[in-house]
């Protein structure tokens, strides 16, 4: 068979190409021990012993353009003005440029300051505070025994910290880096609350004068000694206030399902009578009841079609909410007790429940929150994150920049910060006219005063617990 003829402009080229690719080969080789260099653990440098930053020196990974930044001290600053809180303030390299997040755990604030200092922070000193995913990731796994509240709550104070820092030296508030803003505003909603069902009206009048366009219910239960969600912080235009005495034992509430069950349906059909439809409204179980317990009240409640009935199941009950899904149509949320990634995988997975409202000071801040949000985006949950007194300022800011840019947000919870809480930490979100807005000033917006916080020096504080009428101990 007579062969094809070579073309010799073939065989050109081709040989420019391989020696082309020979030498460009060989020109690389006396790199790639840098460019290793560049994967190693020390690009990712644990403490200020492992890697010296020099000045001016461009760091893989970092803002471009500018110089490498480094962690140089960690403060935890423990104050009380009006109720106790844990603040977390993260210096850098950069003259006057730090973080400051919330690690504010109640009940235990001296537990969450104690694991920073002693163990995060010696963790903290030299890092990137721009390797944020990699910073949570490493705090997260390191001590091998992980989650649980108290190593969580610390865990968000870091990572708020260190999305302040990064939105200060990007020039850009927090919502801006998270993907920037899909609306204007969180919608929100305050607590009404009274001895009888005339007083608890009189405060969603009250709040819905104010601007607010959703209230949350709770009322007093006769018969019974001392009710959750009570008390003068709960009222509309209250402060986050206290909720037991400072240097007291927890002050104790007896509590019985047979009352409440029958009580609270009939709270919010004189509140349809009262108010009519146009006003929003939730209910807050706090976790009290058993599964059969949560769908008769859900049941109950479907006339008087609630905004959602929070916290029915405690999380040690998550796959019995199938049952009152089963039960009702009342939009359900869940999440308050939650402190891991994983507890909310399963309702939102399987759809048992319409809102996710964990608490991002004790789940481990934005990072771990925006995973949870972008998950229950496929499964038409929506956000509806923790937001009471007993966290601070710094993660109700994170939670309204997380609000304002995702897709998939329901509704926020606020509380309104008294001036003395003001005076030593700044910035808490706005409210106007039913929604919650963060300024547009760079990171979280957020500062701490430190003389002032010296001047509140923390106080022993408990929240309520709760008993039978028998006097065996229930949850509160």
């Amino acid at each position: 068979m007579r062969q094809p003829r070579s073309n010799p402009n073939v065989l050109c080229r081709r040989s420019f190409l391989g020696f082309a690719g020979a030498a460009l080969y060989a020109s690389c080789r006396p790199q790639e021990p840098a460019r290793a260099a560049q994967l190693r653990p020390e690009a990712f440098p644990i403490s200020s012993k492992d890697s010296v930053a020099q000045a001016g020196e461009p760091q893989p990974g970092s803002s471009a353009g500018l110089p490498r930044l480094r962690i140089t001290e960690v403060k935890v600053i423990v104050t009380s003005p009006d109720r106790n809180y844990v603040l977390v303030k993260i210096l850098t390299s950069e003259p006057g440029l730090y973080g400051v997040g919330d690690a504010t755990f109640n009940g235990s604030e001296l537990a969450v300051a104690e694991h920073l200092e002693k163990f995060i922070v010696p963790l903290l000193v030299g890092r990137d505070p721009e390797q944020i995913e990699d910073t949570w990731q490493y705090l997260y796994r390191a001590p091998y025994w992980r989650s649980g509240p108290v190593q969580m709550s610390a865990l968000a104070g870091i990572d708020s910290a260190l999305w302040d820092i990064k939105g200060k030296r990007a020039g850009m508030p927090v919502y801006q880096l998270l993907g920037g803003r899909t609306r204007i505003g969180a919608l929100a909603y305050t607590h009404a609350s009274g001895n009888d069902f005339s007083q608890v009206e009189e405060g969603v009048r009250r709040a819905m004068e104010r601007g607010f366009k959703c209230v949350r219910a709770q009322v007093a239960i006769p018969g019974l000694q001392g009710t959750y969600g009570i008390a003068p912080a709960r009222t509309p235009g209250g402060t986050s206030g206290r909720t037991a005495k400072p240097d007291s034992l927890p002050p104790v509430e007896i509590f019985e399902p047979g009352p409440y069950l029958r009580t609270i349906p009939k709270l919010f059909e004189h509140l349809r009578v009262k108010l009519g439809e146009e006003i929003d409204l939730l209910h807050d179980c706090h976790e009290r009841l058993d599964p059969i317990q949560g769908a008769r009240l859900a049941h109950d409640l479907e006339p008087y079609h609630l905004f959602f009935l929070e916290d029915c199941l405690r999380p040690e009950y998550n796959e019995s909410f199938r049952l009152i899904r089963e039960h009702s149509t009342t939009p359900l949320a869940m999440g308050e007790l939650f402190n891991s990634l994983w507890d909310c995988v399963p309702l939102i997975k399987e759809q048992l429940i319409d809102y996710i409202r964990c608490d991002l000071g004790h789940l481990g801040g934005i990072t771990a929150a925006r995973k949870i949000a972008n998950l229950a985006e496929l499964f038409q949950v929506r956000t509806a994150w923790h937001g009471p007194g007993d966290i601070g300022p710094p993660t109700h800011a994170a939670n309204v920049h997380l609000d304002i840019s995702i897709q998939n947000f329901g509704i926020q919870e606020m509380v309104f910060f008294p001036d003395v809480t003001r005076e030593v930490i700044r910035g808490a979100p706005e409210f106007k006219d039913g929604y919650m807005t963060v300024s547009d000033a760079p990171g979280l917006g957020c500062d701490v005063n430190e003389q002032a916080a010296k001047k509140y020096p923390y106080r022993r504080a408990y929240l309520p617990t709760a008993r039978r009428m028998d006097g065996s101990v229930h949850d509160w």
